[in-house]
């Protein structure tokens, strides 16, 4: 918590103090001796009372009259040199101290009386429980009052569901029961080392660690604790608190802790009425090598102490969700990935992962998608919540039921085609959707006639696809056949279906309806953002077949060949790829943007290329 101090820096300290005939040097003197006896970082001394003396000797300091004033000057003094806001001197010359009764010194009436007014225990809907505890009782007490903790408190708590510890109005305990609590939520085996409290007057430390065995049932490691804490939680509830979160045992829900002290002592400063109070031990834990003290616990879920309740009962209703989420997930996983070598990995990490941070379904669905796509190392694999319970988008219905009768062909290909003929003989072919076809269809003819006889004499072509959507992956062999000497076969892609478990090559085909482009004219790919799926992969594959030039804007990234399935009373929503396109290189393409070859507004490439 704090550092060495410079004796200069006592020494500046000392210069703006001042001790007149009444107040006599040795007021400082032995307020230094006090915190050399008593203070619980006794390292951050070094060389203090050889500064306060050189000071007094110096003649430097100057007078101060009013004793209030010179307490507050030394607080502030011994506050800012040993950064420690705990450090304080008073003057109360009518101070009279109050030893507050030792609990295990009590009769066994008042300790039980004391016991139901701090301790309550109510079990809520769902079986989940709610213990308030605004005492930490101490390990004496509670050998005293074994039997009736055990019945009343702890075996009724060991048979709830999940648990919400209210810590809220925990404002005084006894840190020998810190032990038990942490032993009472943890496995017998290993024994966990919790604490470490440094005693400086003794100069002793003791370890604190979970008990071996303990009177009644655990709770364990395994079922869901939330502990809540407010701006009052003080003291041992703290090291409860600090202790269970940093353990990973808990969730904490509320505001920021006190910020409190093992032990604390108002001491008087000899032969005056000055009084100062001295954090005497300190607490260190071995899990964080740090303290909970001066600066508290922090909550890992933030909200105002009087809506913790309703938060915690939230987060567990969320919590007590998860294991029915994994396992959807890992049923379409295994029905549907497309990587069947790689379901084995994410069935593995979805068993033995460990979700205790999850705060919310927005949480869970951060985390599985991050990891789910970490060991698949597939960026189509996406797990996300559904805000709003958004509608699932299908792949139109119209792109695999092409009508028959020629008017509604016609209107199909008026809908999604447009041909120009462009200055410099330059060829303009605006695709605004895939829909499926085959050679030798009536849909092909089609085309042929409006498409191919337009084009067949022109110098270049310009494909456009800024404003294509999509649409049917099995067209694609088609139109790159066009684009593609008759005489030399080639293999554009692969397509491996999960759910048919089929495999199909698609080639050029040795014969087309209409005249084909060729292969030496030149072809010029536009893109935009608002390129998607069917559209990316044709940019794709005109790049690894090296078939033309891709221009415009990077494509928007849109992952296609995959199916979307809500999970069942949760906004959650996994979309599983179960089908892999492969390139003609043998490369699996896992979607995302097709970087163009050259980059540029979707507006502009036309001016462009013009002039080709």
């Amino acid at each position: 918590m704090a550092h060495h101090t410079p004796p200069l820096l006592l020494m500046l300290l000392l210069c703006t103090l001042s001790v007149n005939s009444s107040f006599q040097p040795t007021l400082v003197l032995e307020m230094a001796k006090i915190l050399l006896e008593n203070y619980c970082f006794p390292e951050n001394l070094v060389g203090m009372e050889e500064a306060i003396r050189q000071a007094i000797n110096s003649g430097e300091i100057l007078q101060i009259s009013d004793r209030k004033t010179l307490a507050s000057v030394l607080t502030n003094g011994v506050q800012g040199a040993l950064n420690d806001p705990r450090l304080t001197v008073s003057y109360e010359p009518n101070f009279v101290p109050v030893m507050p009764q030792m609990l295990p010194s009590l009769p066994i009436e008042q300790l039980i009386w004391l016991v139901r007014n701090s301790v309550k225990l109510d079990i809520l809907d769902n079986n989940v429980g709610y213990l308030r505890m605004d005492r930490i009782i101490g390990e004496e007490t509670a050998t005293k009052l074994g039997s009736l903790l055990r019945d009343n408190i702890w075996d009724k708590v060991a048979h709830t569901s999940s648990l919400i510890l209210d810590l809220r109005y925990s404002t005084a305990g006894e840190l020998s029961g810190v032990p038990f609590i942490i032993s009472y939520f943890s496995d017998s085996e290993p024994l966990i080392h919790i604490d470490a409290v440094y005693d400086r007057p003794s100069n002793t430390t003791k370890e604190l660690w979970t008990m071996p065995s303990i009177m009644g049932e655990r709770y364990g490691k395994k079922k869901d604790l939330i502990i809540l804490t407010s701006k009052r939680t003080m003291g041992a509830a703290e090291a409860v608190a600090y202790t269970l979160k940093n353990l990973k045992r808990a969730i904490t829900v509320g505001e920021r802790s006190a910020g409190g002290s093992v032990k604390v002592q108002k001491i008087r400063i000899p032969q005056s009425e000055f009084y100062i109070t001295v954090p005497v031990a300190r607490s260190v834990s071995p899990i964080t090598g740090h303290s909970w003290e001066v600066s508290g616990v922090s909550p890992t879920v933030n909200v105002l102490a009087k809506e913790a309740v309703a938060k915690a009962k939230s987060l567990l209703a969320v919590r007590s969700g998860i294991p029915k989420v994994l396992q959807s997930i890992a049923d379409v996983i295994r029905r549907f990935y497309v990587f069947t070598d790689r379901v084995p990995a994410l069935l593995q990490y979805l068993q033995s992962t460990d979700f205790f941070s999850v705060i919310s379904e927005e949480d869970l669905a951060v985390r599985l998608n991050q990891d789910l796509q970490t060991v698949s190392e597939d960026p189509r694999l996406i797990i996300k919540c559904m805000q709003d319970n958004a509608a699932i988008l299908e792949e139109d219905p119209e792109l695999y039921n092409i009508p028959d009768d020629l008017e509604s062909l016609k209107k199909l290909v008026d809908t999604t085609i447009k041909v120009e003929i462009l200055l410099n003989n330059t060829g303009y072919l605006r695709i605004d959707k895939f829909v499926k076809s085959y050679a030798g269809t009536k849909l092909e003819e089609l085309m042929a006639k409006k498409v191919w006889e337009p084009l067949k004499d022109t110098n270049n072509l310009i494909i456009d696809l800024r404003y294509n959507t999509g649409g049917s992956s099995t067209s694609l062999a088609l139109i790159l056949s066009y684009l593609q000497d008759t005489s030399q076969k080639r293999n554009f892609f692969t397509i491996y279906d999960q759910i048919q478990n089929t495999t199909t090559e698609y080639d050029s085909l040795p014969q087309i309806a209409g005249p084909t482009y060729g292969s030496k004219r030149g072809v010029y790919v536009l893109t935009s953002y608002n390129t998607a799926s069917t559209g990316e992969e044709f940019a794709y594959l005109v790049q690894s077949l090296h078939r033309g030039t891709v221009i415009g804007e990077i494509t928007s990234g849109t992952l296609m060949h995959s199916k979307t399935f809500q999970i069942e009373g949760m906004a959650i929503a996994i979309t599983v790829p179960f089908i892999n396109f492969v390139d003609n290189n043998g490369e699996c393409w896992l979607g995302g943007g097709v970087v163009p070859d050259a980059i540029g507004l979707a507006e502009e490439p036309l001016k462009v290329n013009f002039d080709l």
